[in-house]
């Protein structure tokens, strides 16, 4: 049984593609109102996590629990209505429609126009460059913007868990504040957050706990402090960001 502090709790996931284990035997938690990182390489099979997290790629064996109950093999968008939101690589925002029309598509699973209206408004509060061109096409945004567009949409989802997958991703330094700023924000509002970040340093900056995970598996998990001081930790994750 899971325990009741615990929002979502994966045990011994495999997730396999053809015949290789992306994801192997692998444990993590997050619980009610934490940041949690998970760090890694590329290939580390953090992405892949995520997708299996929403029903995007099947579970091979293992447990993936939300609020205690398993969700292997919910559909996506029932998972959405039940407030497990995720902001993927790459943004996937519509291009052709506009930001306004971008966050209605946030709230497409609910019922109620005034408060998708309000949740509007706050993210426009959050991100005001947004609201200055809300009736722009998507598509003509810069990177950084599109990403805030991409966390304005979930938020009007009303997650209660978000998964954010390499929010920084291709954003320049000053872009790449402004997002985290606005993740900072969006945890002190008790919404729960697992984070995959390239940028290990920041995401451990901004998280309760981490994990670390190489080749399928978790190789280190503990206190986001903790992991900063990890000798491990600073000489394969750190150490290339403090050269650049």
């Amino acid at each position: 049984m899971s325990q009741p502090d615990y929002l979502l709790e994966i045990r011994q996931l495999d997730v396999a593609y053809g015949g290789i284990r992306a994801v192997r035997a692998m444990d993590l938690a997050v619980g009610r109102g934490e940041l949690v990182s998970l760090i890694g390489a590329n290939g580390a099979g953090k992405s892949t996590t995520l997708r299996a997290i929403c029903g995007l790629v099947p579970v091979a064996a293992g447990e993936i629990l939300y609020d205690g109950k398993s969700i292997v093999g919910t559909p996506s968008y029932m998972l959405v209505r039940q407030g497990l939101v995720m902001v993927p690589e790459g943004r996937g925002i519509f291009g052709q429609l506009t930001i306004e029309e971008n966050l209605a598509m946030g709230g497409y699973s609910r019922n109620d126009a005034a408060g998708v209206q309000q949740d509007t408004e706050h993210v426009f509060s959050l991100f005001p460059r947004l609201a200055e061109r809300r009736r722009q096409s998507a598509g003509t945004l810069s990177g950084g913007e599109q990403q805030m567009l991409a966390m304005g949409r979930a938020m009007i989802s009303r997650p209660r868990l978000l998964l954010l997958d390499e929010p920084s991703m291709g954003l320049a330094p000053l872009m790449v504040e402004k997002i985290f700023e606005v993740i900072r924000t969006i945890a002190a509002q008790g919404v729960t957050i697992l984070l995959i970040e390239q940028n290990a340093k920041l995401a451990l900056e901004t998280s309760n706990r981490g994990y670390v995970m190489e080749s399928g598996q978790i190789i280190l998990q503990g206190p986001a402090g903790q992991l900063l001081d990890d000798p491990k930790v600073r000489a394969a994750y750190l150490g290339e960001e403090d050269t650049v």
